[in-house]
């Protein structure tokens, strides 16, 4: 990179060059530079060029003769910018001042800090300091800024955390009101699915699909948005399983809101013979990992108080506390080939997802020998949704991963995912599941992202048929890139990330695309207060 300026000292521009070290260095010799000297000497220049320019007689800053013309200045200061030999000691001082340690420099944020470049200017155009004055202040203003900057970073990623982990008011009530009903309301308690489509539960000639959630009013989207945009409801089978708390709400809701001609069953995990038979890998391991997690990470209120470590690492602590990462919800489907050993073939949904087609074509879908059919995530035209390979959620820092996986495969997405439960039953995939879990807790949580994916990605390597991305877009729940008439267009749009659609978080002009399968004029949803924005 190189300055370019005109001789008449009106007009700077950046013109591409040796590159910024080349350009810093200028006269000192075999210093040696760090980027975030380089971010103070770029800013240095940016101060000092516009103080120039908006001056018409100034000293100096190197307290030489004085210019009272920008002519003068433009042939004092040029030939140093352009990197011609210097007279002055201007960039030594500065130097100096910048490599200085941090705590050798006292930076207290008081009124006689410049708060914005504007006040600067006008400080250093009326003061006009020496060089070390001048590069003290810049310093200063910097990292007091920088400072501010942090906090509110923090204090950013705090709010997120407690307004994607709590829950809002608006559902606990639905969930109060539907316990009440499931008491007193005979409606709300009938069996389901009815007895006469309970055969239809193990019929492998229906389409099977799972859903696993503890939030009523998501798993009323799913099922709705899967209902009403499929070519053969009387076929579709909707197996929720949902935990003991959530049970008889969960029933209640779906009684009181049937989706005929389809077939919902509503289980709770207690309910499933394979999981009172004896130890549950998956449960262990959850048990212990939530022990780890609280030792290893802290409550927030520590985490937010850490002065030292990056915004970005607060926010990825504060990430763990999420209950979602220690919910059995998302650790179900590591289980599915125990759960319904009857059934050949299911297609898993998340809960944060909304159907926007027919999916029976999923089950023509040919996945050559392999288990899971799912979209994968680095190839696309939206570069920061589906650019995801193991390097984004695996450690490769850990010799154990690094040994095993390759940093630039391909990774795939949870969501949306047609598992074939009988070529799973050939394979060893949860066991390989539990132990890497168990491997990840004697690494104190080291080995990869939170979540449930990346020990997914482990698990089925090499057992994953690549399926058209048009079945599942994803993103929707943490960027607002992606627009309403690309959505529109997906067969399945997911919702991933914090902002999810029944959040006041939700991106607004994303939201209506799962909102259209909430009856905000239902009674339950009324009194709850739950509304389209």
């Amino acid at each position: 990179m190189q300055l370019h300026i005109s001789p008449s000292l009106r007009h700077v521009t950046l013109l591409p060059g040796k590159g910024v070290r080349e350009f810093i260095k200028v006269k000192a010799g075999s210093r040696k530079f760090s980027y975030r000297m380089v971010f103070y000497s770029l800013l240095f220049f940016t101060f000092l060029l516009r103080f120039v320019f908006v001056s018409t007689t100034v000293d100096p800053i190197d307290g030489e003769s004085k210019c009272s013309t920008i002519g003068c200045l433009g042939k004092k200061l040029g030939p140093r910018i352009l990197g011609r030999k210097m007279e002055s000691n201007v960039l030594e001082v500065m130097y100096e001042v910048l490599e200085e340690a941090a705590e050798e420099v006292e930076i207290k944020a008081g009124p006689e800090v410049p708060q914005s470049l504007e006040e600067f200017v006008a400080e250093m155009k009326e003061t006009r300091p020496d060089a070390r004055t001048f590069a003290t202040k810049l310093r200063t203003m910097v990292t007091v800024l920088e400072q501010r900057t942090r906090k509110a970073k923090i204090q950013e990623y705090l709010y997120r955390h407690v307004a994607s982990n709590s829950i809002p008011k608006q559902l606990h009530c639905l969930a109060l009101k539907l316990a009440n009903e499931h008491s007193n309301n005979a409606a709300a308690r009938l069996q389901l699915p009815s007895p006469e489509c309970v055969p239809y539960l193990v019929d492998n000639s229906f389409f099977h699909f799972v859903l696993a959630s503890d939030n009523i009013l998501a798993a009323s989207v799913v099922a709705s948005s899967l209902v009403r945009n499929s070519l053969q409801p009387e076929r579709v089978v909707l197996h929720i399983i949902t935990d003991r708390k959530t049970y008889y709400p969960m029933q209640a809701w779906f009684s009181l809101h049937p989706l005929q001609p389809a077939i919902i069953e509503v289980k709770a995990l207690h309910q499933f013979d394979w999981f009172a038979k004896g130890k549950v890998p998956v449960l262990e391991a959850m048990e212990k990992d939530q022990k780890v997690r609280s030792q290893f990470r802290g409550g927030s209120s520590a985490i937010v108080a850490n002065n030292t470590e990056k915004p970005n690492v607060i926010a990825a602590k504060l990430q763990a506390l999420s209950p979602k990462y220690n919910s059995m919800m998302n650790h179900i489907r590591i289980h599915l080939p125990e759960l319904f050993p009857s059934l050949n073939k299911v297609v898993f949904l998340d809960d944060d997802i909304v159907i926007q087609t027919d999916l029976s074509a999923l089950w023509d879908i040919d996945l050559n020998g392999k288990v899971n059919g799912a979209v994968e995530t680095c190839r696309g035209e939206d570069k920061f949704v589906m650019s995801k390979k193991f390097k984004s959620y695996l450690n490769f820092s850990h010799p154990l991963i690094a040994k095993n996986f390759d940093p630039n495969e391909c990774a795939w997405a949870y969501g949306m995912n047609i598992f074939d439960l009988g070529a799973w039953r050939k394979t060893n995939i949860s066991n390989t599941y539990h132990y890497w879990l168990e491997e990840n807790l004697k690494s104190d949580l080291s080995l990869w992202q939170l979540g449930t994916l990346p020990p997914g990605l482990i698990a089925f390597h090499g057992h994953v048929h690549i399926i058209d991305p048009f079945w599942h877009m994803l993103g929707l729940g943490y960027q607002d890139n992606t627009s309403l008439a690309d959505a529109e267009t997906a067969g399945v749009i997911h919702f991933n990330g914090r902002a999810k659609p029944w959040l006041d978080i939700a991106f607004p002009q994303l939201r209506p695309l799962w909102a259209k399968y909430v009856n905000f004029s239902d009674k339950l949803i009324k009194s709850c207060n739950i509304r389209p924005s």
